[in-house]
């Protein structure tokens, strides 16, 4: 034990050590002294940083010399600007004044807007507001995903295996429970970082627009245990692994679970599925990567249908006209909170609207209590339960300059799923005459989380013919065991959380 907090109290010293190289300061409310987290921190007016949840942010070496210039913004609060001189004389803690108005306070006029004419305003230009550019456009980009599966039971039996003792039995029946026993006592987290240039533009052709995307990457980190993973895929893989060692792998095999069968052929034979993989698209990470971007930024635009329903669908909600604020640019916007009103409705949450244009500035937003997005309860009847109970985020759009409109600038997300699923299962063998069956039993309840920081650090206008010009190169990500701050020195970066710097990997 004595060891263990030595060796926890080292590590944060050497975290501390680490971080004395950068600027690492805090936001807080002037009036409360609380944390103010998804700040907007512009560094000489050229790129942009935001503080993380618990309020914190940091700066390169090459952006901690006293003369650098920050510009705090937040909506709701006073914009303030300070060098980094000024930031060390404060202590490196920055306050902010909250700026939240009675109509009376900024306007003639003590009649207060309509909130339901503000979201009929809102509906009516969000094509306007959201839609995609069709200049080109070169944008610097910090993501982060954070991956959890946290199994409170994991009860996998074999209790028949044709062919086999039942010496082999109690065996590979001993190192399921190993295995299961380990993800439960050492649950499966992941943390990763990509920044990354994103080229797109949005062109013409045949009457009709085509996106296009191109990704540069110039670092990117996963922290892990090792051999671990939160990845479905590779949970796929390990249990295929120990499968492998108690069935034939020349064979060919059906799943049956209950009264439930596939007709998909499955065969553990390395050969067959690497012969089958050649029909399928290979994907690397560059693909993977890039294709996640384009999926986050295309769910989180407030023209999306699946989601936002307290933005596309405002007859569903009760709206609150809270007052005014000032934006970044001095303009003023709306501040509305909205809660269900009827029964399809889930969230709870706050919006800030421009004056000028109806655009959704920023929006907060959680699930109602009680509320979840999907839920399946078929436990009785097939042993399967499944929801996602967890729904939140902050999103935060900017103007562009080039057109008006509005793009992405910092998005938080967070989504989780329970899952319980008792099932009998049998792998049974494609044969005329006697068959190898492989039957097991398992009961599995655990939840999952995901949460994805995205934050546009820079955005520049650029060409067809220069993305054109841009060559994709796969990467390949850094694997470390613990959070090391040097690693991001030569870069400013999303501050991470405690969890994540205390964070350390089980082999």
């Amino acid at each position: 034990m004595k060891t263990k907090i030595f060796s926890t109290l080292f590590t944060l010293l050497m975290v501390q050590f680490g971080i004395a190289q950068n600027i690492r300061a805090k936001i807080v409310d002037a009036a409360t002294g609380d944390a103010v987290p998804y700040a907007n921190i512009r560094v000489n007016e050229s790129e942009n940083l935001v503080s993380n949840g618990e309020g914190y942010f940091s700066l390169s070496e090459n952006n901690s010399q006293d003369e650098t210039l920050l510009t705090i913004s937040y909506l709701g609060y006073v914009n303030q600007q300070l060098t980094v001189s000024a930031l060390k004389k404060s202590n490196f803690t920055i306050t902010l004044t909250p700026g939240i108005f009675e109509l009376s306070d900024v306007n003639v006029s003590n009649e207060k807007p309509n909130p339901y004419e503000i979201m009929a305003n809102v509906k009516a230009n969000l094509s306007q507001n959201y839609t995609t550019g069709e200049k080109g456009s070169k944008d610097m980009i910090f993501y982060r995903t954070s991956d959890y599966f946290t199994p409170t039971i994991m009860d996998i039996e074999i209790d028949k295996s044709t062919g086999f003792s039942k010496e082999g039995l109690n065996k590979v029946n001993k190192d399921v429970q190993k295995f299961a026993k380990k993800i439960i006592t050492n649950p499966l987290i992941s943390f990763t970082d990509v920044l990354c240039n994103y080229y797109s533009v949005k062109t013409k052709k045949e009457n009709k627009f085509v996106f296009n995307s191109k990704l540069d990457v110039l670092k990117a980190t996963i922290l892990k245990s090792e051999g671990q993973s939160t990845s479905l895929d590779d949970l796929e893989k390990k249990a295929k692994e120990l499968m492998v060692q108690h069935l034939d792998t020349t064979k060919f095999y059906r799943i049956k679970s209950g009264l439930i069968g596939s007709r998909d052929t499955i065969s553990f034979s390395k050969e067959y599925n690497e012969k089958n993989a050649v029909h399928t698209k290979a994907k690397n990470e560059l693909t993977t990567t890039k294709s996640e971007l384009d999926d986050f930024m295309y769910r989180n635009n407030f023209l999306s249908k699946n989601k936002f329903d307290f933005i596309q669908k405002p007859e569903l909600y009760d709206y609150t006209f809270e007052g005014t604020t000032y934006t970044k640019q001095n303009e003023f916007a709306y501040v509305l909170t909205f809660k269900p009103r009827k029964s399809k409705a889930m969230y709870v949450g706050k919006l800030y609207v421009s004056e000028n244009d109806y655009a959704v500035l920023r929006a907060e937003y959680v699930l109602d209590e009680g509320e979840k997005v999907h839920n399946i309860n078929l436990k009785f009847l097939l042993g399967i339960k499944m929801s996602e109970n967890v729904s939140k985020g902050t999103i935060i759009y900017n103007k562009r300059a080039e057109d008006d409109n509005y793009y992405l600038q910092y998005a938080a997300t967070e989504n989780g799923h329970y899952m319980y699923v008792k099932r009998p299962l049998k792998l049974i063998e494609l044969a005329k005459g006697e068959k190898d069956v492989l039957a097991l039993d398992f009961k599995v309840e655990a939840t999952t989380r995901k949460k994805i920081e995205f934050l546009n650090m820079s955005r520049s206008a650029t060409t067809v013919a220069a993305i054109d010009k841009i060559k994709e190169e796969n990467f390949k990500y850094l694997t470390i065991k613990a959070y090391d701050p040097k690693i991001w020195k030569d870069y400013n970066a999303i501050e991470p959380l405690q969890e994540m710097k205390q964070f350390k990997a089980v082999n």
